[in-house]
């Protein structure tokens, strides 16, 4: 089955991400095994260069449009020596309101974008490939409105060497997800 909403990845060929494990890393694999079948069918993934992760390069490389691509980030909010995290995920086009919205969701006094090392190995995922199936349990995962009304955006398979076409309404339903709307200004 080949989704129409796939096109999101331009010029390459997805087939269903549950078929293709090795293309994963492996909290996302076990997200995706988590999900209603249907939903987990309609996400799709296809293998790519990985030296062409970051997005500008990936849409250069493979005609996918920027405004179908979204990032996931991950960020730290800092309330006395608390830490709290969530992962946004705004449309590439725009930029994440960490010290807004994000901010005030965590109830931090401080919010950043996490640490590298620290997103990385909090999640099991490669920089450049975080997504937000398979973050850990009881982080908020903050979906732009934007996103969420999106047939799919194009965003990390937990791996540089894959993306995955993630429906908006799929990401909206995600474990721990909530719909901001301004998320993404």
């Amino acid at each position: 089955m080949t989704d129409p909403a796939w096109s999101v990845l331009g010029t390459l060929v997805a087939v269903p991400a549950p078929d293709r494990p090795d293309l994963l890393a492996a909290p996302v694999a076990a997200a995706l095994g988590a999900l209603d079948p249907v939903d987990a069918a309609r996400v799709g993934v296809a293998g790519i260069d990985p030296d062409l992760a970051d997005t500008a390069a990936f849409c250069a490389a493979y005609g996918s449009p920027l405004d179908g691509s979204a990032n996931c980030v991950v960020v730290a909010g800092r309330r006395g020596d608390e830490v709290r995290y969530a992962a946004c995920l705004v449309l590439a086009s725009t930029r994440a309101d960490v010290n807004g919205l994000v901010r005030k969701r965590l109830a931090a006094r401080k919010a950043s974008f996490a640490p590298m090392d620290d997103a990385v190995a909090l999640t099991g995922m490669e920089y450049g490939g975080i997504t937000p199936l398979g973050l850990p349990e009881g982080w908020p995962v903050l979906v732009d409105a934007a996103v969420a009304a999106a047939p799919a955006v194009v965003v990390g398979s937990g791996v540089r060497g894959s993306k995955l076409a993630l429906p908006g309404a799929v990401a909206a339903r995600l474990p721990g997800a909530e719909v901001v709307e301004g998320l993404g200004r």
